[in-house]
């Protein structure tokens, strides 16, 4: 049974909302427009405020431009575009980036896959899939060869969104993967062979370098890296992005770092902004303009069994995670293209972005 929207506000939300710079960093409006305000000379102090400027109100009226926006939608590539979220630390936002990512997707009329690669199979709970021990899971896929059809099943809250899920029996897959046949690429043969039609397969990786997330790498083109804006923000990402090169130049040619997403912006503190400043001098134009606040709905969301699209749409993590969707899928346009024409620039470029974070 679908689920309601849960659209309940609180002071500290709306405070954050109504601070536009403190939001998301780089997105200075989270609802574009013209703002008018009118003062009367002869208006009183104690002339109360009109009613649409109440907390509740505000964040409502932000919710409906929200899902209003949702149904213009976006070009849709091309082809299937297969993104990897991934980065080895813990605690970054990776499952919250792919599950809300794909929901902000799926809303503006694409169709999305998410498959579960994390034990933990949080993405899976977040999307409200269920994915206990019996339930045909990505494990299959990997290990038994079972057909990725058989395991998708659809989100209940958001059309043309799906998720293969993952249970608690992948946690022994990486031992499990050793000593199979072409064990790097099993999950890139069932996307392939996945016959429903698709605009964005987005791949939730585990935090380690493990065989699962090279199958991960095997399998997509793009690499989507979250990074929290807090201290020692890039430490360790030199490892990720040599282990980028490795499979680029063994196993994937076509893969490449296309997306940096900054996550848990918060726009009071000053070490935000200089690990903002920091990322964007690494990574450059990889780096989405959008980033992602610190939002107390974005952490309440999964424990109801949904992204925060559909939790609470007018907050700013929702809204966030709008604009960065619109901007993946505005870049997809250009993004093959360049893959293509500057096959030969990019291995050094990010050869250098890895040896500098040495």
């Amino acid at each position: 049974m679908a689920r309601s929207v849960h659209c309940e506000s609180e002071v500290e939300e709306s405070e954050s909302l109504r601070s536009d710079a403190n939001i998301a960093g780089p997105m200075t409006d989270p609802v574009p427009g013209p703002r008018v305000e009118t003062v009367g000379a002869d208006v009183s102090r104690e002339t109360p405020p009109p009613m649409d400027d109440t907390p509740i109100a505000h964040t409502a009226h932000l919710g409906v431009q929200a899902l209003g926006r949702a149904g213009e939608g976006l070009p849709r590539p091309e082809q299937t575009r297969v993104m990897v979220v991934a980065n080895q630390k813990g605690g970054v936002g990776k499952t919250t980036t792919t599950v809300n990512l794909a929901a902000s997707l799926a809303l503006h009329g694409n169709r999305v896959l998410v498959i579960d690669l994390d034990p933990q199979g949080n993405a899976s709970t977040a999307l409200g899939i269920d994915h206990h021990a019996e339930v045909p899971s990505i494990y299959d896929v990997l290990v038994d060869s079972r057909p990725l059809s058989e395991v998708v099943q659809p989100v209940p809250d958001v059309e043309g969104l799906f998720c293969a899920p993952a249970t608690i029996d992948l946690a022994g897959a990486e031992i499990e993967l050793v000593s199979l046949v072409a064990r790097e690429s099993r999950l890139e043969r069932a996307i392939k062979s996945y016959e429903q039609p698709l605009d964005y397969v987005l791949i939730d990786c585990p935090p380690s370098l493990g065989l699962l997330t090279v199958n991960a790498l095997v399998a997509g083109a793009e690499v989507l890296i979250p990074i929290q804006c807090e201290y020692y923000a890039l430490e360790g990402l030199g490892q990720l992005l040599r282990n980028v090169e490795l499979v680029r130049g063994h196993l994937n040619p076509a893969l490449h770092v296309s997306t940096i997403l900054l996550t848990m912006y918060d726009g009071r503190t000053r070490l935000a902004s200089q690990v903002a400043e920091e990322v964007r001098g690494h990574f450059g134009k990889e780096v989405l303009r959008t980033s992602i606040p610190r939002s107390v709905r974005i952490s309440e969301a999964p424990s109801y069994g949904q992204t925060v699209l559909t939790y609470d749409p007018g907050s700013s993590g929702a809204l966030s995670y709008f604009e960065a969707a619109r901007e993946i899928a505005l870049r997809g346009v250009g993004i093959h293209y360049e893959a293509q024409h500057n096959q030969l620039a990019a291995p050094n470029e990010q050869q250098n972005m890895a040896e500098g974070m040495q």
